[in-house]
């Protein structure tokens, strides 16, 4: 299978080669075997599949990949998608469609982000997308994006406490609460981990005044966040996850607290990123803009008076497949009730 230029990873659960690849299949045996749903995220650092067969609101993944195509960076210096980029989009695309294919998904979703939302030639992109894989590009608003987020991480489920879900992106950062009582609050702020960083920092690794000046600029973002009230807080995507490895390589940890947040900050501005990312086992284009996600995330801390967060390997893909699965076709316009138990 042919992917598009640049690093990918893939990982795929042991029943899909079990099963091989076969043409999808319907009627009372996809029943049995669950609603198989692929999503594909168009973001501004990755572009990212995810392939599960879905049982009521259990998920068992299948496949997992992802291309590091660094979208939001083109997009940011140009103010479009330049056609090199569209067409390594494309071909990237072409290749996670026949992996979906080739694992038997009912239904196959392509979201786009960020990266989307500012290119000015963004619906061109669209009509090229489709014409070469019949898949519309389903441009998320940043709410979808946060609700998506939340039902990927409660399921539909209320919280017994008012919790805070975070995605901090590369191009921006996405934001919900909910509680026990009363409908979701999304937000957004149009920053995420790798503008921050390319728009502050100049060297690799960052120097003390630029990890100084990446924290203010992070304080100065995050004041102007939503007057919310959580009692915990999650974090998804993979600036929280990378960051725990850079905090604590080699273990399975789950919960970024200010402690580990110091101890990734110090590992950020002690080696250059390529060595960091063979040594924490993360891509050298991710490590690269860690010190900007660190600096969020610790805004986010203050910002919100917490002593630390959770960690979620789950994403906005695990809740576009949960909201396909549960909602059908009309799952944009059900997403609201969908994130709350409807």
């Amino acid at each position: 299978m042919a992917h598009a230029q640049g690093p990918a990873a893939r990982r795929h659960g042991s029943a899909a080669h079990a099963r091989g690849l076969a043409a999808p299949t319907q009627g009372p045996v996809a029943h049995a075997r669950g609603m198989r749903v692929a999503a594909i995220a168009v973001g501004s650092t990755s572009v990212h599949l995810t392939v599960a067969a879905v049982t009521g609101r259990r998920l068992r993944i299948l496949a997992d990949e992802s291309a590091l195509l660094q979208l939001g960076s083109a997009v940011d210096a140009s103010g479009h998608l330049p056609a090199a980029s569209l067409a390594e989009l494309i071909a990237t695309l072409r290749g996670f469609v026949a992996t979906a294919s080739s694992l038997r998904a009912d239904k196959v979703a392509l979201v786009g982000t960020e990266p989307l939302r500012r290119a000015g030639n963004g619906h061109s992109v669209g009509a090229e997308v489709h014409a070469a894989t019949g898949l519309s590009l389903l441009q998320l608003t940043h709410e979808e994006e946060a609700l998506l987020s939340l039902l990927a991480v409660l399921g539909g489920r209320a919280p017994a406490v008012p919790t805070l879900v975070v995605d901090i992106g590369g191009g921006s950062s996405e934001y919900v609460l909910a509680g026990p009582q009363g409908a979701p609050q999304a937000h957004a702020l149009r920053v995420g981990a790798a503008r921050l960083t390319e728009a502050v920092v100049r060297h690799d690794p960052p120097t003390p005044d630029e990890f100084d000046a990446l924290r203010g600029e992070a304080r100065r973002r995050l004041a102007s966040a939503a007057d919310l009230h959580p009692v915990r807080a999650i974090l998804v995507g993979g600036t929280a996850t990378n960051l725990l490895r850079v905090a604590a390589p080699g273990r399975a940890l789950r919960v970024l607290d200010r402690r580990r947040l110091r101890l990734a900050m110090e590992a950020l501005l002690a080696e250059p990123s390529g060595e960091l990312a063979v040594r924490c086992a993360i891509r050298p284009q991710r490590a690269r803009i860690l010190p900007g996600g660190a600096a969020l995330v610790g805004a986010l801390l203050e910002r919100y008076g917490l002593p630390s967060a959770a960690v979620s390997a789950t994403s906005i893909r695990e809740g576009a497949i949960l909201a396909i699965a549960l909602g059908g076709e009309a799952w944009r316009e059900r997403l609201t009730d969908l994130v709350s138990g409807g």
